[in-house]
């Protein structure tokens, strides 16, 4: 097997509408199957506009492997000391090889090198029930360092969003320190 290849995605790809449309593509298909039944039908998690402002702000980050798209995050400051990834997603066809945890430790490392201390993630969860997909991801987030710092109401934060919810959400959120030891 190839390597995984991890590079920020160039801020002229926002322009570039095959390059948008495959993110936003798999963002999508990764979504609608790790949040079945939290959204309603029809509801979608990205949209190529979005990607495209995010590309040009130079926050997406891709990962290929043989030179195909093989997965995606988001990495953002989010103050002095604190930085963000989300909209982490690695193609099905690829599960297990590494990609998902490869690029977060290129969101941990480029958040380090940048001089932050704390690396943050948002896990969307339902309120009244298990998902097998959103315990799994706890776990494996858990796994990486990533530990609980409290809990937020969707419905709150995000009043925007909430009317597109299938059923009552919160959201976790996860910080691990990047200070070296």
């Amino acid at each position: 097997m190839s390597s995984i290849e991890i590079r920020p995605l160039p801020a002229a790809a926002s322009s570039d509408d095959g390059v948008m449309a495959d993110i936003t593509r798999l963002v999508n298909q990764v979504y609608a199957e790790s949040e079945k039944g939290l959204w309603r039908d029809g509801a979608e998690r990205t949209t190529k506009a979005e990607l495209a402002a995010l590309t040009l702000a130079g926050e997406i980050v891709v990962a290929r492997l043989g030179g195909r798209l093989a997965g995606s995050v988001r990495v953002q400051r989010l103050d002095e000391v604190t930085g963000e990834f989300g909209m982490l997603a690695a193609d099905p066809a690829h599960r297990g090889t590494g990609v998902g945890r490869e690029l977060v430790r290129y969101a941990e490392r480029s958040c380090r090198q940048d001089g932050l201390a704390v690396m943050q993630l948002e896990l969307l969860v339902p309120r009244e029930w298990s998902h097998p997909s959103k315990e799994f991801l706890a776990a494996w987030y858990e796994r990486m360092g990533y530990r609980q710092v409290r809990v937020g109401a969707f419905e709150e934060d995000f009043p925007q969003l909430n009317p597109l919810l299938a059923t009552p959400c919160d959201y976790r959120i996860y910080h691990k320190s990047l200070v070296l030891p």
